[in-house]
């Protein structure tokens, strides 16, 4: 479902030539536009019985989003499909939290957000950590490199490169950075709901990563937290695509 693509060109601005996708032609006969599914009967001959046939006629297309660099790679400021590497995509750092590049712009002038999914490449050093939770929905976490800590459910795993964690909708989990080396992880998560809870646990303290008091206010357990700044993390060469 997820491609990671670490090699290529920069990505093409988009062609001017195509038509946007809202300029749907559409068939007057039927008065329907003409990319979405229609059944036809047809006559297979004398004494025949008809059968339904599907078929879809897809006369939209959708632009290819225009990239810009805001200062630490590229990020798009227009709807559409693009392809970027993740050496080239727009990063976030900070010294607490790490490092990210998520692919969408949701900190631009105007904002592009995913809006059935999020992906982004995550990258902890040895010690940090994201901050123990639930929520409604369904998350996927994909080890690329190094180890990691996974603390789920108030028990602890230790994960290395291409091992793969499910988490199904409410699962508690948070993840610490651990060995010596950088951990890079590809993490995925639905758009379904924007419910979320921050609960207590011992287990998440003893890293650094669980609340003091239990609350469903993400505003309120970053409040305090170091903001992520718009750069690349210092440590840029060390990793794999560096």
């Amino acid at each position: 479902m997820v491609h990671l693509l670490l090699g290529g060109d920069l990505p093409r601005a988009p062609s001017p030539s195509r038509p946007h996708r809202e300029s749907c032609r559409r068939d007057e006969r039927r008065g329907q536009s003409q990319d979405e599914p229609e059944r036809a009967r047809v006559r297979l001959g004398r004494g025949r019985r008809r059968e339904t046939v599907a078929w879809t006629a897809r006369l939209c297309f959708v632009n290819e989003a225009r990239l810009e660099d805001a200062g630490s790679g590229l990020a798009p400021v227009t709807e559409g499909w693009f392809v970027v590497n993740v050496r080239d995509a727009e990063w976030f750092s900070s010294e607490t939290r790490g490092a990210a590049c998520w692919f969408a712009n949701e900190y631009g002038e105007s904002p592009i957000e995913f809006a059935q999914f999020g992906i982004n490449v995550t990258v902890l050093e040895p010690g940090q950590s994201s901050v123990y939770h639930a929520e409604a929905n369904q998350e996927d976490f994909l080890v690329l490199a190094g180890e990691c800590r996974l603390l789920v459910e108030g028990e602890e795993r230790l994960l290395r490169a291409w091992d793969f964690f499910h988490s199904p909708p409410w699962t508690e989990h948070a993840f610490v950075g651990a060995g010596d080396e950088l951990c890079v992880i590809l993490m995925v998560g639905a758009h379904v709901s924007p419910e979320v809870r921050y609960p207590v646990s011992d287990l998440a303290a003893r890293y650094g990563a669980s609340v003091e008091k239990e609350t469903s206010d993400p505003e309120e357990v970053y409040a305090t937290a170091e903001r992520f700044r718009r750069q690349r993390p210092s440590y840029w060469s060390r990793l794999p695509w560096g």
